[in-house]
């Protein structure tokens, strides 16, 4: 046997933020050398944080990056450790890891394939390494080797997959194997999305079974940059077997992972398996000496219970979102948020998540950890210690409920159930004075009464975008974030006043469609998310029917009846904009998937989606910054490009009207 203890840290980073980004990889250092660590795993770019974006081709970021490595080199004495960091070579910038033992910086690896698909853009900083490729780089006055590199530190060879690596077809994990590595390490940035991990677990221990190595997976935690949340979930795997695995979605500033693999083990697995071909010529290789700490039993952390449950898409999105709102609160160093409170499901789901973010907050972190977090937060200070999140979302959390003359009674106390069920210091506006006034406003300078037979769209979004500025001032006011409640079903076909329910500096839901937004508050109030219970307040929302009660009263006015049923949009979004399938197409799915719909109904909802999709891509456009939830959505800045001015499918619709109910009936 040859045991040797490893580690894989998720930590939570921000760009640029140098002193942070440093005090959190010395903490997880020091974690390590606590308990016994000999090999330590931090994620890709977790020196200046993977979300720099533009900033990445400023000399000034290459040069803090090497700065702060070189001040946290001390740190290492008696342990590998490796360090992600931009790296400029021959004018390339490279997305590049350092491997550092006892002290000193043995090699640069740079990534070989980078991620430039959905949300991702790192062809547009970085330049791809060539396979097989070593170079030497002048690096604080020393030569140091960087590329395509094997290590092999006191006996024990060391590769790397950097993130995207592990996702292709052709991963450079093969080589490697054939090399002789005994481990193999993935620092990843790797964002989150619904049913995610599966994948990750997947090519983390197929890759320890296939190339007979140990793996080593660590990633970035935590909402980093604004709109992308990174989940961490160490993992290690050795020989096909999942050693360890860390917890997700979590709010500290780092979880370290760690797990004994026996090297001489997976030496053993590729001698006895029959196809393995090893490379009898050394490739390029970097020795040292270094001295393996002894090990003790460690015995794995159980994960926490929802992660195996029948719950887990409503447990991630009420952790994702939670933790998305957390870290924006305190890294954006506001004062709390700000809701308008209408009493429908969209802005009682706002609600009740920041309540969750501040409850989990106390569960975590405890009060003394949410002091330091919010100590730019007047008040917060003074919160005893035994305070369960209650106090804290008082002072936090403001809501007001908007009611015009075209609301009704059943919204107004809906929206005062959550609010005592929230916790919020809730506060109401009549806005019917200033509809009026508007309204009366214009009637005297174009000199005609407006009526809803005539400017039924006009006199809706004035009820709508009255209600903005009331809202923004009191979020100046208390010097808090106003929280848009606008969700995905909504942007696709543009159903929402810009500068009336769209206002706000960040759009939490945005990134989730409305038919699961309705499902995932009926599990909320009768079943809830493990550890933070049911809200069963939210029945006062969930019986309704959503209505932006913008018409009068007498219309009944219901957004379904606007639109169409909301399982139908979100079926259609995902067809024409996730597998890009023509009005036709579509609308012959639609007669297939769906019981009891005919061709003319089908042909009449794609019709509807696909104009107002080509028509509202300026409002897309427009919308505050959503939280990046799943691997198919709308936001124009990370996955779904439109242009704001096109030709609308004109030819594409002509082709659905004259043909789609002969063809599904044929």
């Amino acid at each position: 046997m040859r045991p040797i203890q490893v580690a894989a840290a998720v930590i939570n980073q921000l760009p640029l933020d140098w002193d942070g980004n440093q005090r959190r990889i010395a903490a997880a250092i020091a974690s390590a050398r606590e308990r016994g660590v000999g090999l330590l795993l931090l994620p890709e770019m977790c020196i200046p944080g993977y979300g720099c974006e533009d900033a990445f081709h400023s000399i000034a970021v290459l040069h803090q990056s090497a700065r702060v490595l070189g001040e946290l080199l001390p740190l290492t004495r008696g342990l590998v450790v490796t360090f992600g960091l931009p790296v400029l070579h021959h004018n390339g910038l490279f997305n590049a890891v350092a491997l550092v033992a006892d002290g000193r910086i043995l090699g640069l690896v740079a990534k070989r394939f980078l991620a430039g698909d959905g949300i991702h853009y790192e062809p547009r900083w970085f330049k791809p390494w060539q396979e097989g490729v070593v170079a030497e780089i002048d690096w604080e006055g020393n030569r140091l080797p960087i590329g395509d590199l094997l290590f092999e530190v006191g006996g024990v060879r060391i590769g790397f997959e950097i993130c995207e690596d592990a996702w292709v077809a052709n991963r450079p994990g093969a080589g490697l194997a054939r090399a002789g590595a005994d481990l193999i390490l993935n620092p990843s940035a790797s964002h989150f999305a619904f049913a995610k991990r599966q994948v990750r677990r997947n090519f983390v221990i197929e890759g320890s079974r296939a190339f007979g190595v140990s793996y080593v997976y660590a990633n970035l935690l935590g909402n980093e940059a604004g709109r992308i949340i990174y989940d961490g979930g160490a993992l290690i795997a050795s020989g096909g077997k999942l050693v360890a695995e860390g917890p997700r979605l979590g709010l500290g500033d780092w979880h370290l992972t760690a797990a004994v693999i026996d090297v001489e083990a997976t030496r053993m697995q590729q001698a006895r398996t029959g196809s393995f071909r090893p490379v009898l010529e050394d490739r390029a290789i970097v020795r040292a000496a270094f001295d393996w700490p002894g090990v003790g039993k460690i015995e794995p952390a159980p994960l926490p219970a929802w992660e195996s449950g029948p719950y887990v898409k409503e447990e991630e999105f009420t952790r994702a979102v939670t933790l998305g709102l957390w870290d924006h609160l305190r890294k954006s160093r506001s004062k709390g948020w700000v809701v308008s409170l209408s009493g429908g499901c969209d802005s009682a789901a706002v609600t009740i998540l920041c309540t969750l973010a501040l409850v989990r907050a106390v569960q975590e972190l405890g009060m003394r950890g949410v002091r330091a977090a919010l100590a730019h937060i007047p008040g917060v200070g003074e919160l005893p210690d035994n305070d369960d999140g209650s106090g804290l979302t008082t002072r936090l959390l403001t809501t007001v409920y908007q009611g015009s003359r075209n609301s009704s009674a059943t919204t107004r106390e809906a929206a005062r159930a959550v609010a005592a069920a929230a916790g919020s210091h809730h506060l109401e506006f009549d806005i019917a004075p200033l509809v009026y006034s508007y309204t009366r406003m214009v009637e005297t300078a174009i000199g005609r009464t407006l009526d809803w037979n005539r400017d039924d769209l006009a006199l809706q979004n004035i009820q709508a975008r009255v209600r903005g500025p009331g809202v923004w001032m009191l979020a100046n006011l208390e010097d808090k974030l106003l929280l848009t409640t606008s969700n995905r079903s909504e942007a696709a076909v543009g159903y929402a006043t810009m500068d009336g329910d769209t206002c706000g500096g960040l759009a939490p839901i945005a990134g989730i469609d409305k038919a699961f937004l309705r499902h995932w508050l009926d599990w909320l109030q009768r079943i809830g998310a493990d550890g933070l219970g049911a809200v069963p307040a939210l029945a006062v929302v969930t019986s309704q029917r959503s209505t932006p009660e913008l018409r009068p009263t007498a219309a009944k006015q219901v957004s379904e009846e606007d639109l169409m049923p909301f399982a139908v949009l979100d079926l259609i979004e995902r067809l024409a904009i996730r597998d890009k399938l023509p009005p036709a197409a579509i609308a012959w799915r639609l007669v297939q998937d769906l019981p009891d719909t005919t061709p003319e109904q089908a042909a009449t909802w794609v019709r509807r989606f696909t104009t107002l999709f080509a028509r509202n891509q300026w409002k897309r456009e427009r919308l505050a910054p959503a939280f990046h939830l799943d691997d198919e959505n709308l936001d124009p800045k990370t996955w779904c490009r439109f242009p704001i001015l096109s030709g609308g499918f004109v030819r594409e619709l002509a082709e659905l009207d004259s043909g789609t109910a002969a063809r599904v009936r044929g």
